[in-house]
C-alpha cells in the first residue's frame, strides 16, 4: 500500500508535459494490448477449427478407403468362406494366404484374429502370427485385439491406436477398420498410418501460428511507431513551449533587472539631490548656530557631537547612494567602478584588496557595465560577510572571445554540496548567474571543501557586448 501511495505522490508531482504524454500513451497501450489479444485469440480459435475441419476430412477420407480395401478383401474371399464349413480348416488355410498375399502400398496389408486373440495373418509383422495378443495396449494405454474383437463381434467399424511403422519401425497412428467373420469368429481388418496426416496438420498449425505472430508483430510495429510519433510531436512541441517559455522568462528577468537598476538610480538620484543636500543645508544651519552661539556656550558640545553625527550621516548616504547606482560607472566605466569598489571595500573591511585592469579594445556596452559591477559588489559582500579572507584579488581584462572578471579570496572557502550553505549566500550566487545568463555569458565558482585555496568566481562576457570602435567614447575599461 505504501508503495502505491508513493506512485501516486510521484504521478502527481510529474510535469504538465510528461501528464499529458502519459495520458496520451497509456490509452493507446492499452487499446493496442487489446487489439493484439483480441485478434490472436480469434485468429487462434478460427485457424483452429479450420485445420480440425482439414484433418477430419482428411480422416474420414483414409477411412473411406480403408473401407473399399477391406470390401475388396471381403469379396476376394468371400466365395471360399461361404462354401465353408465353421470349422473347415482347408478353407480357413486357403483364406489366410489369400490374405497374407493381398499388399497394398508400402504399410498396407491385411490382419486376422480370432475372437480368442490369436493372430492368424500379419504378412509385414509376422512375428503376430500365432501367438494369443489378448490384453495388447499401445504405449498410451490404449486396448487394441479386445478392442479389435469387441468392434468385430458388434458388426464392424474403426479404431485408432499408435502401432510400429513396418516401413521404419517408428511408432505412428494408425487409424484401421475392422468386421468379423462370425461363423468363423475372425477378426478380419486393414489399417492405414496417419503420421503424413498428423504432419501436414502440424505443419499447417505452425504456419497459423507463424502467421499470427507476424500480425502480432505488425500491430505492435504500428503501436510502437504512432507511440513515436506522439512522442516526438509532444517532444516537439514541448520544445517549443519550453523555448517560448525560457524566451519570456529571460525577457521578464531582464525587464526585473532593468527595474531594478532604473529604481536603484532613481532612489540614489533621491538621496544624492534631495535627502543628502538636505542634510548638507541642516548641517550648515547648525554650523552657523554654533557659530553663533562660541564655544563658551552651554550647548556647544552637544552641537558639535550632532554636527559630526550629522557627518557622518553625509557619508553613509552618499555611500548607499554610491551602491545603489555609482556615477562614476555612468561617467568613466567599469574600470574606475571598480578601482572605487575595491578601494571603499578596503577601508571599510582592512582587507587587503587589489585591483588589476587591462584597457579593452572594444569598450562594454551599458548592460555588461552593470552586471559585471553588481557581480563584483555582490561577491565582494560574501567575502567580508563569511569568507574569513585576508587578501583579495579583482581583475578585469578583454580578450579574443570578450571581457572577463575574476575575483578571488584566500578565505575558508565554499560548503559542498550546496544543502549545506547559507540560504543567504545562494540567493547571491543565483543573482549572479542570473546576471550573467542575461548577457549570454558564463559564471564559474571554484571552491574547495576544505577551503586551503579560498574561492575563485570568474564571470565571461561574450563579444557580442563589445562596442565597436567608433561607438567607444573615452574609457579605460
Amino acid at each position: 500500500m505504501a508503495g502505491l501511495f508513493a506512485r501516486l505522490r510521484d504521478f502527481i508531482f510529474i510535469s504538465y508535459g510528461q501528464k499529458v504524454f502519459l495520458l496520451a500513451t497509456l490509452p493507446l497501450i492499452a487499446a493496442v494490448f487489446l487489439i493484439t489479444l483480441v485478434v490472436s485469440a480469434q485468429s487462434r480459435q478460427l485457424a483452429e477449427r479450420e485445420i480440425q475441419a482439414l484433418e477430419a476430412q482428411l480422416i474420414e477420407t483414409k477411412r473411406a478407403e480403408l473401407q473399399n480395401y477391406l470390401s475388396i478383401a471381403r469379396t476376394a474371399v468371400i466365395n471360399t468362406y461361404g462354401r465353408a464349413a465353421p470349422d473347415d480348416a482347408d478353407a480357413k488355410l486357403a483364406v489366410t494366404r489369400e490374405l497374407s498375399a493381398m499388399l497394398y502400398g508400402q504399410d498396407g496389408y491385411f490382419f486376422v484374429f480370432d475372437y480368442d486373440g490369436n493372430n492368424l495373418v500379419a504378412p509385414r509383422q509376422t512375428y503376430l502370427i500365432g501367438k494369443n495378443w489378448t490384453g495388447l495396449e499401445d504405449l498410451n494405454g490404449t486396448p487394441i485385439t479386445d478392442e479389435l474383437i469387441r468392434i468385430a463381434r458388434t458388426g464392424g467399424g474403426y479404431h485408432s491406436f499408435d502401432w510400429p511403422k513396418p516401413s521404419t519401425g517408428a511408432t505412428e497412428r494408425m487409424i484401421v477398420y475392422v468386421n468379423g467373420l462370425q461363423d468363423w469368429r475372425w477378426v478380419i481388418g486393414t489399417g492405414v498410418f496417419i503420421d503424413d496426416i498428423l504432419e501436414n496438420v502440424a505443419a499447417a498449425r505452425a504456419d497459423v501460428q507463424s502467421r499470427i505472430r507476424t500480425t502480432s508483430y505488425y500491430i505492435v510495429g504500428i503501436a510502437v511507431a504512432a507511440l513515436i510519433a506522439v512522442f516526438i510531436s509532444g517532444m516537439a512541441v514541448n520544445l517549443r513551449e519550453r523555448r517560448l517559455a525560457d524566451a519570456k522568462l529571460k525577457q521578464l528577468t531582464q525587464r526585473i533587472i532593468d527595474t531594478q537598476e532604473e529604481e536603484r538610480g532613481r532612489v540614489a538620484r533621491e538621496l544624492h539631490d534631495g535627502i543628502s543636500q538636505m542634510l548638507v543645508g541642516v548641517r550648515y544651519a547648525l554650523e552657523l548656530t554654533r557659530r553663533k552661539l562660541g564655544s563658551e556656550s552651554a550647548v556647544s558640545d552637544t552641537l558639535n557631537r550632532g554636527i559630526d553625527g550629522l557627518g557622518s550621516t553625509i557619508q553613509e548616504v552618499r555611500r548607499i547612494s554610491r551602491d545603489l547606482r555609482p556615477g562614476v560607472l555612468d561617467d568613466l566605466g567599469l574600470g574606475p567602478a571598480l578601482q572605487s569598489l575595491t578601494d571603499d571595500f578596503h577601508t571599510r573591511t582592512g582587507i587587503a584588496t587589489e585591483f588589476e585592469t587591462v584597457v579593452f579594445r572594444n569598450r562594454l556596452d551599458e548592460e555588461a557595465r552593470i552586471a559585471l559591477y553588481r557581480i563584483a559588489q555582490e561577491a565582494l559582500t560574501n567575502i567580508e560577510r563569511h569568507a574569513e579572507a585576508k587578501n583579495v584579488e579583482v581583475v578585469l581584462k578583454g580578450h579574443r572571445n570578450g571581457g572577463m572578471l575574476r575575483i578571488a579570496d584566500d578565505g575558508i572557502g565554499m560548503l559542498w554540496p550546496r544543502a549545506d550553505r547559507d540560504q543567504s549566500t545562494g540567493l547571491g550566487l543565483r543573482n549572479m548567474q542570473e546576471r550573467i545568463e542575461q548577457l549570454g555569458g558564463t559564471l564559474r565558482i571554484m571552491s574547495t571543501r576544505t577551503g586551503q585555496t579560498g574561492t575563485v568566481i570568474e564571470a565571461q562576457v561574450p563579444l557580442s557586448h563589445m562596442l565597436s570602435p567608433q561607438n567607444a567614447t573615452k574609457e579605460s575599461a
